[in-house]
């Protein structure tokens, strides 16, 4: 969070959310002085209620890689044209991308979805992100 809000205008407003209590109060902390920073403690969804976004990040929840984690809607999270980037992944170099012995379902959740355009950037030889924009017109 501390390198967009570095570059970020004030104008601009940045919310947070963390699952640990503890460092949801150390980031509200460090981040009192600035009125566009919030910083929420909770699971992932709390978003919801603040969106819809021009850039969003994924690391910690909504992006579908756990069996007990639905991944998020971009169409009501994302402003059209708004970005999402989902990161943590194994690069993939194959289709369908295989992760663990099987296909990586979440991997081609984002890839395919209909109101995105989705491209993996392999940022190392065991990493790579997702980055996906939300269509202007995507049919809904």
């Amino acid at each position: 969070m501390a390198w967009l809000v570095s570059g970020a205008p004030e104008s601009v407003r940045l919310l947070s959310v963390e699952r640990d209590p503890e460092r949801a109060r150390v980031a509200a902390e460090v981040f009192a002085g600035r009125p566009d920073v919030r910083i929420l403690h909770g699971d992932w969804q709390r978003i919801e209620a603040h969106g819809p976004y021009d850039l969003l990040v994924l690391d910690g929840g909504g992006t579908g890689k756990t069996p007990d984690d639905t991944p998020a809607d971009p169409v009501r999270l994302l402003t059209p044209g708004g970005r999402i980037v989902i990161d943590d992944f194994t690069p993939a170099s194959d289709w369908p991308p295989q992760h663990g012995g099987s296909v990586d379902r979440p991997r081609v959740f984002w890839l395919e979805h209909p109101a995105l355009d989705t491209v993996e950037l392999p940022l190392a030889e065991d990493l790579a992100t997702l980055v996906g924009t939300r269509r202007r017109s995507d049919g809904r």
